[in-house]
């Protein structure tokens, strides 16, 4: 059955027009009144609904019923990623989303290709969030990740508050680094990850998250691509 995200309040019983981009979905796909989709607001679970009238420009639905149904990982994986550039950050946003990942955090370090500031900030992160919402339709989760506006590493620890009992973790290739799932046992124990971008942290970018307490990890004797290094330790730690 089609899935859509839908930012509104959804109400058993209730009648509304659907916002524009998931009536555009559901016009290409060419559902005609009487059929049956899904819809989730990232407020929990899921509620079917019927289509009640298909307009050039226009879609209405009534919602049906509310499924209490949650697709989340045992574990809540919070990844501060050093933003690669071009269209990578988009891919790495809709993989993090299927594996599961909790809260993204874009950040700009000294290595970073991609700066972003003020209102070309708001614009991608309002993209992310709409790679997240599609890939949540894909996937069958019925909660969005947390997406935060990129800023500098810098900026980021001085405003740092880990959750509490979180586990903090940076990805290193440090001599001395330990095996990242080997330092995770706690399986309920929530993980804040730190993953730097193309050419990786700089050692004073690395000194100051120790300084922070983020324990340096590593995924083995290879080294990884940014976004695949990212990828690798959300999948070790959800999957």
């Amino acid at each position: 059955m089609p899935r859509f995200f839908c930012d509104l309040p959804l109400v058993p019983g209730d009648a509304l027009a659907l916002p524009a981009a998931a009536a555009r979905h559901v016009q290409v796909l060419r559902l005609q009144p009487g059929q049956a989709v899904t819809l989730f607001n990232g407020l929990g679970g899921e509620y079917l609904a019927e289509v009640t009238h298909m307009g050039r420009s226009d879609v209405q639905v009534r919602v049906l019923s509310h499924a209490a149904l949650e697709h989340e990982n045992w574990r809540a994986v919070h990844l501060a990623i050093g933003m690669p550039a071009n269209e990578r950050m988009d891919w790495l946003v809709e993989k993090a989303t299927e594996l599961g990942v909790t809260r993204l955090t874009p950040l700009m370090t000294e290595r970073s290709v991609l700066r972003l500031q003020g209102e070309r900030a708001e614009k991608k992160r309002g993209h992310w969030q709409s790679v997240a919402a599609a890939a949540c339709e894909q996937c069958g989760r019925n909660r969005l990740p947390e997406i935060d506006l990129p800023q500098s590493l810098a900026e980021w620890l001085s405003n740092f508050c880990a959750a509490e009992g979180s586990l903090t973790r940076v990805l290193s290739l440090s001599a001395g680094s330990q095996p990242l799932r080997s330092t995770v046992a706690d399986a309920s124990a929530p993980v804040l990850l730190v993953s730097g971008p193309e050419g990786g942290l700089s050692p004073s970018e690395e000194a100051l998250l120790r300084q922070h307490r983020f324990a340096p990890v590593t995924l083995g004797p290879r080294v990884l691509r940014a976004e695949t290094a990212a990828l690798a330790a959300l999948a070790a730690l959800t999957l």
